[in-house]
């Protein structure tokens, strides 16, 4: 039986802090909380902030330290913090004794999904990127199922087909809200809006490179242009200069925190290619130029970029071959080619998976013993 005092079914998940893994592990929590289960979280101290976005979940913090790219000496250090957070949930898994388990990888999510596999409970990995991360490559071998983002994902092609499925990377109901909205291409000779976005501290090369490419473009097509770009605080007022020189409309933030309306409002996107961006993108159906973070871990984001454009979903930009004359290249040619911009919104929609938090949630419910389904509410049964 879930060692929790209210006798609902226990769920418990792991995620490192950072928002790739967090925001689906927030996604599926609240999905989870609707159908009756207890959530509790296990992450590190960057995850601290979600108890208070959901305070309905208890967060758990655990030692934990990556061991990738590191000297020796910080190597040996976080193997010592992932070992003593091993011995953290053990203790906490014989506690809550969960009936399902999930991580969302970050190397936070070893010490309890591998504590939950040794304990019997069962497990469920959800990987956000078209490479497998090195943590849930680590815990794939016993786990009872991965649950996938990619329709192809390296390091996962010899898992048996039994215990994979392919739910997507869950995004915001306002994004989701954005798949029923027909993309509308510009109009001939009409504005052209260009929504730029690097990331949640936004990109370097971007505000370098975007703004030097209007030289090069002509002068109809600067008429024409309306942008809308992330951009670093320290390099704001320097950006702002170049367009306003240029003539250009244009909004400059370090964040957006209403992400839906400015996807909406975009003709083109230009963005890095991280989980949760390729997410949005493809679950609002939204044509894109994408240029992959080029230091991610085992290049995933140009794995996640790939995916996408061999299914003519957007159009792949290396960090080497991005600069002004590129930019200047591209933007000319898909703002007089309105049909193709359609055509790659469409392709992109029809990659997206709105519904990725339901069919997480579903699968997580299907591994809940059958002893324990009483306690769900009855719709999730």
């Amino acid at each position: 039986m879930s060692g929790n005092a209210t006798g609902q079914v226990q769920i418990l998940l792991a995620a490192g802090g950072t928002g790739g893994h967090m925001f689906p592990a927030e996604a599926l929590a609240e999905v989870l909380l609707s159908r009756g289960c207890k959530v509790d979280l296990v992450t590190d101290e960057r995850g601290q902030g979600f108890g208070d976005r959901l305070p309905q979940v208890t967060v758990h913090r655990v030692a934990a330290g990556g061991v990738a790219g590191k000297g020796i000496a910080a190597k040996l250090k976080n193997i010592g913090r992932l070992g003593l957070g091993y011995l953290q949930c053990r203790k906490l898994i014989r506690r809550l004794d969960p009936a399902v388990a999930v991580g969302f990888g970050g190397y936070p999510s070893v010490p309890p999904l591998l504590a939950a596999q040794q304990h019997q409970n069962r497990t469920l990995l959800h990987e956000q990127n078209a490479v497998a991360g090195r943590a849930n490559r680590f815990l794939m071998k016993h786990a009872s199922k991965v649950a996938l983002s990619f329709e192809r994902v390296k390091f996962c092609e010899k898992l048996p087909a039994d215990k994979v499925l392919v739910t997507g990377n869950p995004v915001r109901p306002a994004i989701a809200a954005l798949a029923d909205r027909p993309y509308r291409p510009p109009e001939p000779g009409g504005p052209f809006h260009l929504l730029v976005f690097g990331g949640s501290l936004g990109a370097r090369s971007f505000s370098q490179h975007v703004p030097a490419s209007l030289a090069l473009m002509s002068e109809d097509l600067r008429r024409r242009l309306r942008i809308v770009q992330q951009c670093r605080p320290e390099d704001i007022d320097a950006v702002a200069a170049t367009y306003r020189e240029a003539g250009i409309e244009v909004e400059l933030k370090p964040f957006f925190d209403d992400m839906a309306a400015r996807l909406d409002w975009a003709h083109l996107v230009l963005s890095r290619a991280g989980a949760s961006t390729v997410a949005e993108l493809t679950a609002a159906g939204r044509p894109a130029i994408m240029v992959p973070l080029p230091h991610a871990i085992d290049d995933h984001q140009l794995a996640n970029a790939r995916a996408v454009e061999e299914r003519g979903g957007a159009w792949v930009l290396t960090e080497a071959a991005f600069s002004p004359s590129s930019v200047a290249e591209r933007l000319t040619s898909f703002s007089g080619a309105p049909e193709r911009l359609a055509a790659a919104a469409a392709a992109a929609r029809s990659l997206g998976k709105r519904d990725a938090a339901a069919r997480l949630a579903d699968a997580v419910i299907d591994l809940v013993p059958a002893s324990q389904r009483g306690r769900l509410n009855a719709e999730t049964k």
